[in-house]
């Protein structure tokens, strides 16, 4: 990492991630999340404390602000789960002793037999309810084995649920049952899928948003290099960026991220209350840094946005040889490898969340770019991480040079 020239707001971002882990996690954990040394992290965070401490979480008018925020999203959560008012509230516990069209009868049939058997005997109650005694004897000679897979059905669902909230309440059936994979589990997906159906563990959607482009016409024409194949034989090679919103108050933050097509990591990233040109020069300022500045030859695709296409942003790709790649005008599938970032954003991060701070808001999306890259699975690569896929990659291209 040694020479590469981060931008201030990045260095500020790491220091902010640090101090809000209070503890919980080391510093080489934030720094590897981060994609920087230990070393370099301690040094921004010696600089910054020497600058003046910064005040503790929670003194301050916005430190109040953030816990009256917190406060009132922990009373929305308790008023969802108040009993009567949470869903399935009025359904009878499952396994309960009552006999509904659908259930497993034959199991309750069964349960039936062996409670009642001393009294009436079996060869009776096998009559009445027509099941068979061999039946009744195979299943009383399964006990020990479904009480086996009960108990192991029971610690995976545990796993499932601690998986499901490290990340955010967010991970479906496809993301959970991969990170059990990479954990060492052998399990198989469709099981995953009834133990999250029979706990009610659910992962996040989200319903499409509106675009946010605003085109300049007098903008010199840009080439569309991509033709909406979002794809990339290796690092470097194609990158996209678009800007989002997220509202804080009655106010908006805007946020500018630069994608590695080919590994899907967000390379680069930017917040700030406007949307001048400086926002998505920062982004792939700090994208060019986390690759060690050399990117000559790199494809990088947006919309045809007024910063994107203004004459500071053209200025920084020629500076670094980065050729520029524009989509159609209002078309989302044009960009839609941004566009499926802010939504998974959206879903995971910031659903239902209210801001009252900038600084609330900055952080909470830090965290989540950060997790992105370093722990979140991604589908389109095989589930694993956008980092680990890249060292994947390294190492790779490495074993191939040694052949």
């Amino acid at each position: 990492m040694a020479g590469r020239k981060y931008t201030p707001e990045f260095r500020a971002d790491a220091v902010a991630l640090w101090r809000a882990s209070a503890g919980r996690r080391t510093m080489k954990d934030v720094a590897a999340d981060l994609g920087v040394t230990r070393e370099t992290l301690r040094l921004w965070v010696r600089a910054a404390d020497g600058g003046g401490q910064a005040p503790a979480s929670g003194s301050g008018p916005e430190g109040h602000q953030e816990e009256l925020a917190r406060l009132r999203a922990e009373n929305a959560r308790l008023l969802k789960a108040e009993k009567g008012v949470a869903a399935g509230a009025g359904d009878p516990p499952p396994g309960g002793p009552v006999f509904c069209q659908g259930d497993e009868v034959t199991s309750r049939r069964w349960d039936f037999i062996s409670e009642y058997a001393g009294e009436f005997g079996v060869q009776r109650l096998c009559r009445v309810l027509q099941v068979s005694r061999s039946g009744y004897y195979r299943w009383l000679a399964g006990a020990d084995a479904r009480a086996s897979r009960q108990a192991a059905d029971q610690a995976l669902a545990a796993e499932i649920r601690e998986i499901h909230a490290v990340s955010g309440e967010t991970y479906g059936v496809l993301r959970v049952h991969a990170d059990l994979q990479g954990s060492g589990h052998h399990v198989n997906r469709k099981r995953v899928a009834r133990l999250m159906r029979e706990h009610g563990i659910i992962g996040r959607h989200l319903r499409r948003r509106k675009r946010t482009t605003l085109p300049d016409p007098v903008a010199p024409p840009v080439p569309d290099l991509v033709q909406r194949d979002f794809t990339a034989s290796r690092l470097d090679q194609r990158w996209c960026g678009d800007i989002t919103y997220i509202q804080v108050g009655g106010r908006w933050l805007f946020l500018a991220c630069v994608i590695d097509i080919c590994s899907r990591r967000v390379l680069g990233w930017s917040m700030a209350p406007h949307m001048r040109a400086e926002l998505v020069v920062n982004a792939l300022e700090m994208a060019v840094a986390a690759r060690g500045g050399e990117v000559a030859g790199v494809v990088f695709h947006s919309d045809r946005g007024s910063q994107y296409a203004s004459a500071a942003f053209a200025d920084v790709c020629d500076r670094y040889g980065i050729r520029r790649s524009m989509g159609r005008v209002g078309s989302s599938y044009d960009n839609a490898l941004a566009e499926s970032l802010w939504q998974s954003l959206k879903r995971e991060a910031l659903f239902r969340t209210l801001f009252s701070t900038m600084e609330q808001a900055r952080m909470v999306i830090l965290r989540w770019l950060t997790y992105y890259n370093a722990r979140r699975r991604h589908s389109a690569l095989a589930y694993l991480s956008p980092m680990e896929f890249e060292q994947q990659q390294r190492t790779t291209a490495k074993l191939s040079l040694a052949a």
